[in-house]
């Protein structure tokens, strides 16, 4: 099969990140061009979700806590159930 260029522009940062990310796994930026291509051809859409619905401050300071906590369970109380985490709550409040 014929082979054909294409260009495209990227700035700096993110056509040196993600190049060290091409390495890290051992392909070239074209392979990675390649597979998401076929990809697209083959499923008949964008792998992967486009939104523009970003989690707000709060949201991902929950999101970032919600992490903490798991990665750390040791650290953080633990209740059997709602009611006793109410009650903790409201005595120490």
């Amino acid at each position: 099969m014929a082979q054909t260029n294409v260009n495209i522009r990227l700035d700096e940062e993110t056509k040196k990140a993600f190049d060290a990310f091409c390495n890290e796994i051992g392909i070239s930026v074209s392979a990675a061009f390649n597979i998401f291509a076929k990809t697209v051809v083959r499923e008949q859409r964008i792998p992967f979700d486009i939104s523009t619905r970003t989690p707000n401050a709060d949201t991902i300071a929950a999101m970032n806590e919600y992490y903490e906590m798991k990665a750390h369970p040791e650290k953080y109380k633990r209740y059997p159930d709602f009611k006793s985490a109410v009650k903790d709550v409201l005595e120490n409040a």
